[in-house]
């Protein structure tokens, strides 16, 4: 179902039974420590989070590099899957665990340098539903919508240029959610000619 030109979700890419299995069997993996510094100061980040990727492929926000772990069997599995679906590919994933209501995302664009100038994003949702808050950039425009377990949400590249999203606190909410956002980052030695080259 489309609902922007930039956005659509694809309700049920799981179904609940398949869904609830793959929610328990990624709650029990290893989540580390959800501490970060920011401009020399430390923050907890309101969630926890994996980042699983290609040989090569870095990441960083905020000027966080997050450690990189290989593949699950898994998350391999899920990728191709969603590759499948969407034709397209990705060589990473990031896996946040949300919780509770009180784990959250403030409003960010998912913009860094690493996802290059037309940045394509998988956004699958497992476990509680929480709602997704867009708003645009320049105009008053803005919206929400109920991410269910199961559902895979499309990020097309202008969303990212032109909106910022975030997942609000929700204390309705008591049980947690893992949300895997799926992404083509820039090999890093490919990234730092493209932004030292000149003509």
């Amino acid at each position: 179902m489309a609902l922007y030109p930039e956005l659509e979700i694809i309700d049920g890419f799981y179904d609940t039974a398949e869904s609830a299995r793959i929610y328990q069997c990624l709650q029990g993996q290893d989540w580390p420590d959800n501490r970060y510094i920011v401009a020399g100061r430390q923050f907890i980040l309101p969630r926890l989070q994996t980042w699983h990727a290609d040989p090569g492929i870095r990441y960083s926000y905020s000027k966080n590099l997050l450690e990189t772990r290989p593949w699950t069997p898994q998350l391999s599995e899920i990728r191709a899957t969603v590759e499948d679906f969407l034709a397209c590919r990705f060589n990473s994933v990031l896996v946040n665990l949300y919780r509770n209501g009180d784990d959250h995302v403030g409003w960010h664009a998912d913009n860094e340098p690493e996802l290059g100038e037309q940045p394509f994003i998988a956004s699958l949702t497992l476990g509680a539903a929480r709602l997704f808050a867009f708003r645009h950039k320049k105009t008053l425009d803005s919206g929400q919508l109920l991410l269910p377990s199961g559902s895979l949400l499309v990020m097309r590249p202008s969303f990212q240029h032109d909106w910022l999203h975030s997942v609000p606190i929700d204390q309705k909410v008591t049980e947690g959610r893992i949300n895997l956002t799926f992404r083509q980052v820039i090999p890093t030695n490919r990234l730092f000619r493209s932004t030292n080259h000149v003509d």
